[in-house]
């Protein structure tokens, strides 16, 4: 029987165990640049006991950048800084990805340079607010792409990805999910297009299947991954029919050989069994399990075959060491609510106070 705590290759990976480390939003990339620090180096190396840690949503562009604080991977500073977070991670013994996220129209133009707003499929604005350093702020009518912007767009997330590599990381994850630009795209409220890019299942799949392909041409699809949660209505999303965007989607991907499908699993644990069973790769699940976290019970999931990985969010935060206490079966710190933002699926919406 295989169990989480088994190797396995992604890729050309080599993995210690089957447990990854979820993305999570940190918000610690202080001050000009959008640099990585010396603390987000030692946050992630603590961590490369993880199989695989994926990072925190990395902003591909200048008008990608939804939060405060966020890492971005379009500048020489950036790659040189990331360098030394995967060099941290590398001495550890850890592998990591890059997690490529463009946020679109959930962010403001405070948190932008001057000129510049947010920018969506469509021209609606998300119902909410968004965290500023002025505060929380009513989300804005997003300026809608052009089909010139749009190709920018998905060579601006091929660019990122080449970077990622110079930078040290060992592949990229596509962020597909949570209500930012991929996923605004596949959904029917956010992309009202009627031209190549909305419409029909196949013009909403076309943006995300483009930005796939064209990562995995810049550097391989053996080191791309790529996250989806069909039916999270995270970010004021609504999709009618996850099942057949989603099955289409998957579809258009499967002769990529990607290095892995990562699904934020929703309560609609009948489409997780459909997209693992259409997958022919690593199948990478973070099951959804509000109101905890997930704990030592998804271990069974590797067992059980519904996945290949799976991955921890919140647990990881407070437990560092986290796949030693998952074979130990614990004991296991609580991570307080207040010290992430958009770990898990469970998209809290108060401002971390940055403890963990």
């Amino acid at each position: 029987m295989t169990t989480a705590f088994d190797p396995i290759v992604l890729g050309d990976k080599h993995l210690t165990s089957r447990i990854a480390m979820a993305p999570m939003t940190r918000s610690r990339a202080y001050g000009p640049g959008a640099e990585p620090t010396e603390l987000m180096a030692t946050y992630y190396a603590q961590r490369a006991d993880a199989g695989l840690i994926v990072t925190e949503g990395i902003q591909p562009s200048t008008v990608g950048q939804g939060y405060p604080d966020t890492p971005g991977l379009h500048t020489p500073g950036q790659v040189r800084a990331w360098r030394t977070v995967t060099d941290a991670v590398h001495r550890e013994g850890g592998v990591i990805f890059a997690q490529l996220m463009h946020t679109g129209r959930i962010g403001h133009p405070s948190l932008l340079p001057d000129g510049l707003t947010p920018v969506a499929p469509s021209a609606v604005a998300a119902q909410g607010t968004v965290y500023t350093h002025q505060g929380p702020q009513d989300f804005v009518t997003p300026q809608e792409l052009t089909e010139a912007e749009i190709r920018q767009t998905v060579g601006d997330f091929a660019n990122a990805a080449r970077n990622a590599i110079e930078a040290g990381f060992d592949g990229v994850e596509i962020h597909g999910a949570n209500g930012y630009l991929v996923h605004q795209f596949l959904a029917d409220n956010t992309n009202q297009r009627t031209d190549g890019w909305g419409g029909s299942t196949e013009g909403r799949i076309r943006f995300a299947a483009e930005v796939v392909t064209a990562v995995a041409e810049a550097i391989g699809g053996h080191r791309v991954g790529l996250r989806i949660s069909p039916g999270n209505v995270f970010n004021d999303i609504a999709e009618d029919n996850p099942v057949e965007v989603y099955g289409a989607l998957l579809d258009r991907l499967a002769a990529l050989d990607l290095a892995y499908l990562h699904l934020m699993e929703g309560p609609d644990s009948s489409l997780t069994a459909r997209l693992r069973k259409a997958w022919p790769g690593t199948f990478v699940l973070n099951p959804f399990t509000y109101p905890d976290a997930t704990g030592v019970d998804a271990l069974k999931l590797v067992e059980d075959g519904s996945a290949d990985m799976v991955a921890y969010g919140a647990l990881f935060l407070a437990n560092p060491d986290l796949p030693r206490r998952l074979a130990a079966g614990g004991p296991f710190n609580t991570a307080d609510k207040a010290t992430f933002y958009g770990g898990d699926h469970r998209g809290y919406t108060d401002y971390p106070t940055l403890t963990a």
